[in-house]
């Protein structure tokens, strides 16, 4: 504490400072003691300045990381919610994709105090999943070309996946799509397995194949000296698909090019024949097939008149409608491999008079059965469950 006391005027200010002056330069102590006390006050002021710059190059990196996780968070929301739009459309396998790229972002915790996602790639056994999911995946092993001899390898992994091949619900759903209003009861059948196994039907994951070769007679040569003959060949191509469509072909071209073009409905070929097919179990224990097939219209190009006054005379619409009739029967070491003529006839119809001409062609030796061929290629893709 020192003394206080009546203020000091102007001039015993002067005084004083004067009198401390020159102390100071009388003094070679105290100069010594004002330079190193200098000296100590600028090391500390420039510590101080270095650990500023230090803490502001800190807390740049960590806004610029803050901001970098708010970007990947909003990324990884949109990404899930593209994932949830894909699945409710039904394109389960483009969602998939979505979800495992938004799991991958993941979200570090900072100083905020946020509570953030933290990833955790555990390895799970497939025995551990809920049986709804694994049936999913069995209906997508067997999708929509009932492709139940795939089904049949995957029982044979484990138990587990032999006991879910065996699931009454996949193969009712497979002999329901076959059979359909007629497939109602199991009986005579002990079980939906031993029907689809046992009772005649057509498959879908190959192609019925028709070979026909004759030998004609050509012309004459000019001078009578010689005759040609001449050895036809053609192929008929028949191709079920499991929701009642048939696809008819009649090619010169060998399966080899013509199969491959057979995989989809969208065939694009000159001589292809669309329509529908049925399957007729008699009373004599014969199944039969009747399709009827015709050509695919197309739409045909506004032709423009180059003179409004000129009248042609359009040709009268015709519609050519082909039914077939097949006896399904075994041939060679497959069973139900075979698809004999029973019937063929041209149905000629004129939109414009509503009259029908019916004519039946002579089944002889030119109709050939048709044989199963199976495609690997027809079922190597699952375009949509079972």
């Amino acid at each position: 504490m020192h003394p206080t006391g009546p203020p000091l005027t102007a001039e015993e200010n002067t005084d004083i400072s004067s009198m401390i002056e020159d102390e100071d330069s009388d003094d070679p102590n105290i100069q010594t003691e004002l330079t190193a006390f200098r000296a100590q006050w600028m090391s500390e002021l420039k510590t101080s300045s270095g650990a500023g710059g230090w803490s502001g190059r800190q807390l740049r990196a960590q806004g610029l990381k803050r901001t970098q996780d708010i970007a990947r968070e909003e990324k990884a929301t949109e990404l899930f919610l593209r994932a949830v739009q894909e699945e409710q459309k039904g394109a389960v396998y483009v969602a998939i994709k979505f979800y495992r790229m938004a799991m991958q972002l993941t979200r570090l915790e900072g100083n905020t105090g946020r509570t953030v996602l933290m990833l955790d790639f555990t390895q799970m056994h497939i025995s551990e999943l809920p049986r709804e999911i694994l049936m999913y995946i069995f209906r997508w092993v067997v999708s929509s070309e009932l492709d139940m001899r795939a089904l049949q390898q995957l029982s044979l992994v484990c138990r587990g996946f032999y006991m879910c091949a065996r699931d009454p619900e996949i193969w009712h759903s497979a002999c329901s799509r076959v059979w359909g209003r007629n497939c109602t009861k199991i009986a005579p059948f002990k079980s939906w397995r031993e029907m689809f196994l046992q009772r005649p039907r057509v498959r879908f994951d190959g192609v019925y194949i028709s070979k026909t070769s004759y030998i004609r007679q050509g012309e004459a040569s000019l001078d009578g000296f010689y005759r040609a003959w001449h050895h036809i060949e053609y192929y008929r191509y028949l191709r079920f698909f499991s929701d009642g469509h048939v696809v008819m072909v009649t090619s010169p071209d060998d399966p080899l090019s013509v199969v491959p073009r057979l995989r989809t409905k969208n065939v694009r070929m000159e001589s292809v024949l669309h329509g529908h097919y049925r399957l007729s179990q008699e009373t004599d224990n014969q199944t039969k097939v009747f399709a009827v097939v015709c050509k695919k219209k197309e739409e045909k190009a506004t032709e423009f008149q180059k003179n409004r006054f000129c009248r042609r005379n359009q040709s009268p619409e015709v519609e050519h409608n082909f039914h077939v009739g097949l006896h399904l029967s075994s041939g060679g070491r497959q069973s139900l491999s075979k698809l004999s003529w029973i019937h063929h006839s041209c149905h000629i119809t004129y939109k414009l008079s509503g009259e029908m001409i019916i004519t039946a062609f002579d089944l002889d030796s030119m109709y050939q059965p048709f044989i199963f061929a199976r495609v690997k290629s027809y079922t190597a893709f699952s375009i949509q469950p079972l």
